[in-house]
């Protein structure tokens, strides 16, 4: 078997790593630090599964997600992230991913989750289940934030946690003025008029949660 560790933290990648080794006796096991890394790795080689975070510099791993769909279709993705799965483990789904973890779940959890990939399955919690199949429902019926596209609703979540668009365009890599109009979009979908009002929404609806 073959795996591909996805994440910019190299101590995490080496501790997914130690436990991958005791649980899957010879397995190959690879590393990459950012998704242009990860699509040049899975373009040139034949992975059974991918550890992807969602964060990353470069491409983020939904991007990486919906690349898999053309290059990759047939490999089985889960997504391991620090984002609690109310933020993005319904957009992962969408985007091709096979489950979904946060980084907080304890290792028999993981190997369980890897397991049922592998065979096809789909990891995911029971409320994450209920909440894709409320997601078939028209676009009306949803709440604003579930209308953003993934790059908004990104950055949407960092300035609900408070950071400004400077810190925004440089942890993603975009240009200051571009994560402003992302941000003039945000506020206009959302019919809201500032920052503030973006992290007020946020808190109501469970989407960030300020005490991680």
């Amino acid at each position: 078997m073959k795996i591909l560790i996805a994440d910019d933290h190299a101590l995490f990648r080496e501790g997914l790593k130690q436990i991958l080794q005791e649980n899957f006796e010879g397995a190959v096991l690879d590393q990459a630090s950012n998704g242009y890394e990860v699509l040049d790795k899975i373009s040139g080689n034949d992975y059974d599964l991918l550890l992807l975070d969602i964060a990353m510099p470069g491409i983020s791993g939904l991007d990486v997600l919906k690349q898999l769909r053309i290059i990759r279709p047939k490999l089985h993705a889960l997504v391991l992230s620090m984002y609690p799965e109310g933020q993005y483990a319904v957009r992962a789904i969408r985007a091709g991913a096979s489950g979904y973890l946060t980084k907080r779940s304890a290792s028999d959890e993981l190997i369980e989750a890897i397991n049922k990939v592998l065979k096809g399955g789909i990891y995911v919690t029971t409320a994450i289940a209920e909440k894709l199949m409320i997601d078939f429902r028209p676009d009306t019926g949803k709440p604003p934030h579930e209308l953003l596209s993934d790059r908004e609703f990104q950055i949407f979540c960092m300035i609900a946690a408070g950071k400004t668009v400077s810190t925004i365009a440089e942890e993603l890599n975009l240009s200051v003025k571009t994560v402003s109009t992302h941000r003039v979009h945000i506020l206009d979908k959302m019919n809201m008029k500032n920052s503030a009002e973006l992290t007020n929404y946020a808190i109501k609806y469970q989407v960030i949660n300020l005490t991680d």
